[in-house]
């Protein structure tokens, strides 16, 4: 046959192979093998003319085995290259493995003048000027992924109130939606006796606080929601570390009969009638950057008693303030990104006045069942600090407390991880039956205040002829609480036996309830550490009880070694919480332990339902129970307006009255007093957040340095009140021992208030400013 151009050559298969070069896939090969033919004319010479030909079977093949071996190639470069991207890949899932962490801190102190302080009930407590700032700090966990996270805060002031954690919460929902909510944001109290009331909503508080005083409250909505906003704003891949060690040297037990009152086989499980133990919470990021310390240790900040008028965050600000000027260091208190937060504990019968009590008027010991003098009753005993006076033992006290935390952060190395969970309800507290054992049941009752209740304790003594541990009512009281309030019901007296009730505030609602109802039960856990939102303050008996029984109902559900940790003050103040036993003694704790003798045992059974349903992941079917009110009390306050200031003759806002000296050692006192005005003025219209500075002058720059302000423990800022809006205000430095030889002075910061007719008041800022002196050394 004579072969013309063009014709491909004729290729004869083995007999075996005919059916294969007619087959589909024969087919399929040849089509691709056509469809490449492009990739030869580009790249192999001569292979153009080919491609308008029909391929033999053998070239279809070649060409085929070609396209694999060059597919194949391809792979294994994308392989070679695949170990580096999988190992940064793993790296990042390492980093992953991590929490999201942010912490922030915001002041939130209000009127530091004319408003009660919060936490002894004693009306003549009016504040009068100021020793430190109170501050909210708080801390965001969140898991690796976001789905979950958790707020805590711990702010200084007396307790949380429901009207305060209801404002906040419902700022937080405006700001962030579904973020940050009812379930996973607990709000803790320090428990400073030394902040500015008026923040709640029942009837007893209002009472002791003047009513509802909207600066008040709103300076610690705003505060606590801004040390939310810079923790959620900064929030940073990061791990946490917990350590735990022993505090001497700086409580007792205020009520130790009615800590014998438990069980002998219990007592003597633990080595001391109080709790010891400090647990610290240590925060950095993933490259060792400091971010924090949240600690939790139970003590009564109560070193400065009823007779202080300057606010102050007390022996653990004082801890705070030592921690976070180490860390932030060369920068003024309240500032920098590193803090420092000393929260509560079960601390309701805890005293850090470790002198222990004494009668004031002879120096002989009253620790007693009743805490009684023989010269002048109850009211003459008192315990002491173990300074010199009550200021230098709220530092004592904060410095073994700053001390501990240190060494603990110093050598903290086990590390908190794991999920994230969070619970919460609303519980009718005066409605809970109690499962005591197989055979028995209790009730808690409606809220009210035994006769000891008025007594107060050895740190804070109370009013009148009350004494604690009294077991019976008086007839003259009886009269006055029946014709005022009306007698309680026969149902409210047989329930709180042994108690004598002295209010029965469970069944008063004029003007509004009088006593909280309805109160928060929260937990949460960050890996194997448990935080207890207690909405009271725990005896130590109590604490252990109800550290116990959560523990014991994670583990009976397979979640071993969980470290419980109670955060005292939280959510909604309902007073003290003793056991069983000690209730029957009625000293103060028990007469304000409000909802009865079961109110622990019904407290244990709520949280050890929270823990439950963490441990088996139905935290999703817990009810949310019956949500508390919102309580319109806004135009009641007993706080008297602010008169406009006047000036002297001659004189103006800010001009010295006193002059420094000119010259003062390290250990002296310098101070000024100037032509002043109501520092309530300033409570919302200052943006510098100081009454006062002390300023060095600096050779080089010829420029006064701002050394000191009103957060710092060297100064005091008091105002005095005169007559027709007339006032004065002193400022005193102490000069520490860190002060530096030079030149200084010191300056005044306020606001003073216009009243023109038939207008709205006008505020203006002023300063006042003392001459220059002279700092030596000793």
């Amino acid at each position: 046959m004579n072969k013309k151009k063009g014709d491909t050559k004729a290729v004869h298969f083995p007999k075996g192979l005919l059916s294969f070069q007619n087959s589909e896939i024969f087919n399929t090969l040849y089509t691709v093998s056509c469809c490449c033919c492009c990739f030869f004319v580009v790249f192999v010479p001569g292979m153009g003319e080919k491609c308008k030909s029909r391929f033999s079977y053998l070239e279809v093949v070649l060409i085929v085995l070609f396209m694999l071996m060059t597919i194949i190639a391809l792979i294994l470069l994308v392989l070679l290259f695949a170990p580096k991207k999988t190992k940064t890949t793993d790296k990042k899932a390492a980093v992953s493995k991590n929490y999201r962490i942010g912490v922030g801190r915001a002041d939130c102190t209000g009127p530091v003048a004319e408003v009660p302080l919060m936490g002894y009930a004693n009306p003549d407590q009016l504040a009068g000027g100021i020793l430190s700032r109170l501050y909210s700090r708080a801390f965001i966990v969140a898991q690796p992924n976001d789905s979950k996270r958790v707020v805590f805060v711990s702010a200084d002031i007396g307790m949380v109130s429901q009207r305060l954690r209801l404002e906040v919460i419902k700022q937080l929902k405006s700001k962030y939606g579904e973020l940050y909510r009812q379930d996973n944001v607990i709000l803790s109290g320090t428990h400073t006796h030394s902040g500015p009331g008026g923040y709640f909503q029942y009837t007893l508080f209002l009472l002791t606080s003047k009513g509802l005083i909207k600066p008040s409250l709103n300076a610690l909505v705003n505060g606590i929601v801004k040390s939310i906003d810079i923790a959620h704003e900064n929030m940073k891949e990061g791990r946490l570390f917990i350590n735990k060690g022993l505090v001497e040297n700086s409580q007792i037990n205020r009520s130790p009969y009615s800590y014998l009152q438990n069980p002998e086989s219990e007592r003597n499980r633990y080595s001391s009638n109080t709790d010891k133990e400090m647990v610290v919470l240590k925060m950095v990021d993933v490259n060792g950057q400091e971010l924090g310390l949240f600690s939790w240790f139970a003590i009564h900040p109560v070193n400065m008693n009823n007779t202080n008028l300057l606010v102050n965050s007390d022996n653990v600000g004082y801890a705070s303030y030592l921690f976070e000027q180490e860390k932030n260091k060369g920068l003024l208190p309240g500032e920098g990104s590193f803090v420092a937060a000393f929260a509560s504990s079960n601390l309701g019968d805890v005293s850090p006045n470790i002198k222990g009590p004494h009668c004031i008027n002879t120096g002989e010991s009253c620790d007693n069942p009743h805490s009684y003098c023989p010269v002048g009753g109850a009211k003459m005993c008192m315990a002491a600090g173990p300074g010199s006076d009550m200021i230098n033992s709220s530092k004592i006290i904060g410095q073994n407390l700053y001390l501990k935390a240190k060494e603990l952060y110093t050598s903290a190395s086990q590390e908190v991880t794991g999920p994230l969970h969070s619970a919460h309800q609303w519980v009718n507290m005066s409605d809970v039956t109690v499962q005591l054992n197989a055979t028995h049941t209790g009730k808690t009752c409606k809220p009210a205040l035994g006769y000891s209740f008025a007594a107060g304790t050895i740190d804070g003594v109370g009013f009148c002829n009350f004494t604690q541990g009294s077991l019976e009512g008086q007839p003259f009281w009886e009269t006055i609480r029946n014709q005022l309030l009306g007698e309680p019901s026969n149902e409210t007296k047989e329930c709180h036996k042994p108690k004598p009730i002295l209010l029965n505030t469970g069944e008063i609602s004029l003007p509004y309830p009088w006593h909280p109802e309805i109160v928060d039960v929260q937990l949460f856990t960050i890996g194997s550490l448990t935080i207890v939102a207690f909405p009271g303050e725990l005896t130590t008996m109590s604490g252990r009880r109800l550290r116990e029984a959560i523990k014991s109902e994670f583990e009976s559900h397979g979640t071993q070694g969980m470290n419980v940790v109670i955060a005292g003050l939280c959510n909604v103040y309902t007073h003290y919480v003793t056991t069983y036993e000690e209730y029957q003694a009625q000293r103060y704790e028990a007469a304000s332990t409000i909802y009865g003798p079961h109110t622990l045992s019904a407290y244990i059974q709520l949280f050890r339902g929270l823990a439950k349903a963490i441990a088996t992941n139905t935290v999703q079917d817990l009810p949310n129970g019956p949500e508390p009110p919102f309580i319109n009390v806004t135009n009641m306050t007993l706080l008297p307006s602010v008169l406009a200031d006047v000036a002297p003759v001659s004189k103006t806002f800010g001009d010295v009255l006193q002059e420094v000296q000119p010259q003062y050692r390290v250990g002296e006192v310098a101070e000024a007093t100037f032509v002043g005005a109501n520092p309530r003025n300033s409570a919302e219209n200052t943006t510098l957040k100081t009454f006062l500075t002390v300023e060095k002058y600096e050779n080089v720059s010829g420029n006064w340095h701002v050394m000191y302000n009103d957060a710092s423990w060297d100064t005091k800022f008091y105002w005095t009140k005169g007559f027709l809006g007339r006032s004065q205000a002193r400022v005193e430095w102490h000069i520490p021992s860190s002060a530096e030889p030079g030149l200084y002075r010191i300056q005044y910061f306020g606001h003073y208030k216009v009243q023109p007719i038939l207008k709205p008041a006008q505020f203006y800022a002023f300063n006042g400013t003392s001459s220059a002196f002279e700092v030596v050394k000793l």
